[in-house]
């Protein structure tokens, strides 16, 4: 038992190891970012509500029919309800019945309000997958900035163990006396630097990281980790594509834009719907109804003429079937004056319904600021990424040349280290605006309708 209570708590840990060691990817984390965002668990309940109003609106064409029962006791003076004649003696009464009404004509408001409530769930539906698009573009721009504070921070290190190897030989020349100290010296600084670099590019990464984790809404931050991934340019032609032609092709997919324009629809519903109440409305109803009471007196047929008067109590369920009957008919209601509610109301749609389509053409115009933004910036974080390898290849070969010249004593250590230090700034930048046209380019392929993906 107790060899199985090892093995057991051994393969918990083993278990254990492996969740923390999980790496995540970026389709892993956009996927689990919109399944666990409680933003979205709760438009999914707004969805659901509205799913409910279409039904409210579906029972207003139908009929109700209700059903009701009363029972009453009576000491002292009252009036029989058989005879409607005053009485003192105790009375039990027992009522009951059946009746059902129906809209026949309510200025179509019953109509209105469908149609109101099936947009009413389409633009829910589009608030929901719009909100899912938001989250999709801030999860991704998150994970390449944890990718790219990643890749900045390899880079520190193998500048640092290049560095290491340059101080170790600069150490053998000051032993040996080709150089002096001082240049040890700055060796010895430039190292220091570099690995003050390193630590903020670790914390750039933790705090990335912590970032990510939250937007996931994992609080598990020492665990959480992603894929040890490095994204290449991904070769894309959306700048074949003008900025309109993006533009236009979002207009009909995008849900921000389906949202606005399913506003403009809903008050237009709203304003069907108040104009409604200036017309008449058509109602039929049909009730039915019966009732027992222990004193009724029901007059004896059939006794002579000259004969008086003689009554008999009938059994429960007798009176039910003599006391029963039936009422029918039609309403008609016409409004003559409301106290300006109605033509009120009808102003207040008017004005929503100008609000709704000042929001649309808001809407598009941001959805155009936003394209022309992101094509601008495609094209010159590209141009920055070029220019910044163009540079590169150059300090890295300026570095070579300076490092053969230190070797040979024909530099000093500070202007070697000057060198060593434009390499460095040099290969961040091309972290830094790979990274930045990577995400740029997503962005606009994105409103062009390509799904985010980096591989």
């Amino acid at each position: 038992m107790k060899y199985k209570i090892v093995l057991l708590a051994l393969v918990l840990s083993v278990g254990t190891i492996t969740a923390q060691q999980k790496k995540w990817t970026l389709q892993e984390c956009v996927e689990y970012a919109v399944e666990n965002n409680l933003t979205v668990a709760q438009f999914e309940l707004d969805l659901e509500n509205a799913t409910v109003d279409k039904s409210d609106a579906i029972g207003n064409f139908l009929p109700d029919l209700n059903a009701n029962t009363s029972f009453s006791s009576n000491t002292g003076f009252s009036i029989n309800p058989t005879n409607n004649l005053p009485t003192n003696t105790t009375q039990n009464n027992v009522n009951a019945g059946v009746n059902t009404s129906v809209n026949i004509f309510n200025g179509l408001r019953n109509r209105h309000q469908l149609n109101r409530a099936k947009l009413n769930a389409i633009a829910n539906q589009y608030r929901l997958d719009d909100l899912k698009d938001d989250i999709r573009l801030n999860v991704a721009n998150a994970y390449l900035l944890v990718v790219s504070n990643k890749e900045a921070l390899k880079v520190a290190q193998a500048q640092y163990q290049v560095t290491e190897q340059d101080l170790k030989r600069t150490m053998e020349l000051v032993e040996s006396g080709v150089v002096p100290k001082g240049d040890l010296l700055e060796i010895e600084a430039t190292a220091a630097g570099q690995e003050q670099q390193i630590v903020n590019a670790e914390a750039s990464v933790k705090i990335s990281k912590i970032g990510l984790a939250q937007l996931l809404q994992i609080t598990d931050y020492e665990n959480f980790d992603t894929s040890d991934e490095v994204f290449e340019i991904p070769i894309s032609d959306i700048l074949n594509n003008s900025p309109n032609t993006i533009f236009a092709k979002a207009l009909e997919f995008r849900n921000d834009i389906k949202l606005s324009k399913s506003n403009v629809e809903l008050a237009e519903k709203d304003l069907q719907i108040s104009k409604g109440a200036l017309l008449p409305t058509l109602g039929a109803f049909a009730n039915y109804g019966t009732r027992y009471s222990d004193v009724a007196q029901i007059p004896v047929a059939g006794l002579p003429a000259d004969a008086p008067p003689q009554f008999f109590t009938p059994n429960f369920v007798d009176q039910l079937w003599i006391f029963d009957g039936v009422a029918y008919g039609v309403q008609l209601n016409v409004p003559i004056f409301n106290g300006f509610s109605v033509k009120n109301n009808i102003k207040r749609s008017k004005i929503a319904l100008e609000r709704a389509k000042l929001q649309l053409e808001q809407d598009k115009l941001d959805l155009e600021n936003i394209i022309n933004q992101a094509y601008v910036d495609v094209t010159t974080f590209y141009k920055a990424y070029e220019a910044a390898e163009k540079t590169l290849e150059a300090r890295n070969l300026a570095y070579q040349y300076s490092k053969e010249r230190f070797d040979v004593g024909l530099m000093n250590a500070f202007d070697f280290s000057q060198a060593q230090a434009r390499l460095d700034d040099a290969a961040a930048q091309v972290v830094r605006t790979k990274y930045d046209y990577i995400f740029r380019l997503k962005i606009l392929e994105f409103y062009f309708g390509i799904p985010i993906a980096l591989n």
